[in-house]
């Protein structure tokens, strides 16, 4: 399995279900997920004591490997929500049934992809769920880093975080990348993998959510606080997607807000 949930920077044209509660679905995902991991992978899990229990919390992690995703939820203390592409929870038959199950069980959020409002209308749907009181996973590095180090980070996260308020959780895999290198079909049993939970970040001082400079530096502080936990050579470049057309080269190259 190569796809990957939603990351900060992902596009959507539909609400996405909110939660009310972490039904019987995720609750035995979770421990069955749990279990296994936690006898193949033998994870060393750090700070956990640093995760609030209750309330809007955001997780902002480095990204390496699609098993990111299972990674934080095994460890975090409490439920944690990510948004995903929709197509994982439409499919039919006994395929599309388990799709929709794993995704469910391990707190994902169907969303659709489209044009448009773009990231903005993703950041809603996480919004939403704060306001709920919900965890939500963000990769501020927008998609997975292929050479194993850390990108800059976009402003998405730090956007949510400004503007509802919520705690931001920063968090460091290390390993994973190894478990499930990008591309592999299937995880290796042999990697042992490390899930480090940094101390809350409050980042109101930086200002509004409408400031691009407050959007910035809370950013930056959420990347120094990963890349102390992941200890992660630095990149010092935003991790982009290959650009298709003249235009989107162009696009690129201009100086612009990497939301």
């Amino acid at each position: 399995m190569t796809s990957e949930p939603v990351d900060d920077t992902a596009t959507t044209t539909a609400p996405a279900q909110t939660p009310k509660r972490a039904g019987f679905t995720y609750a035995a995902g979770r421990f069955v997920i749990s279990a296994l991991a936690r006898l193949i992978y033998r994870p060393r899990i750090e700070g956990r004591e640093n995760v609030p229990l209750h309330g809007p919390v955001i997780f902002a992690s480095n990204h390496l490997s699609f098993i990111d995703s299972l990674a934080i939820p095994v460890a975090a203390p409490r439920p944690v929500h990510f948004l995903a592409k929709s197509t994982y929870f439409e499919g039919t038959g006994v395929k599309g049934w388990i799709s929709r199950t794993f995704f469910e069980s391990i707190g994902a959020i169907p969303v659709r992809r489209g044009a448009g409002q773009a990231a903005l209308d993703a950041l809603d749907q996480q919004r939403q769920l704060l306001d709920d009181g919900f965890a939500v996973a963000l990769y501020p590095e927008g998609t997975r880093s292929t050479d194993g180090r850390l990108y800059k980070g976009r402003t998405g996260v730090a956007f949510l975080a400004l503007q509802s308020g919520a705690p931001v959780v920063p968090v460091g895999l290390i390993g994973t990348d190894k478990a499930m290198p990008v591309g592999a079909k299937m995880p290796s049993l042999s990697a042992r993998i490390t899930v480090r939970f940094g101390e809350p970040l409050d980042l109101s001082r930086h200002g509004a959510a409408n400031s691009g400079r407050a959007r910035r530096l809370a950013t930056d502080e959420i990347m120094a606080a990963i890349h102390a936990l992941s200890e992660q050579e630095l990149a010092n470049a935003y991790n982009e997607v290959p650009a298709h057309g003249a235009i989107e080269k162009i696009k690129q190259a201009l100086p612009h807000e990497r939301r």
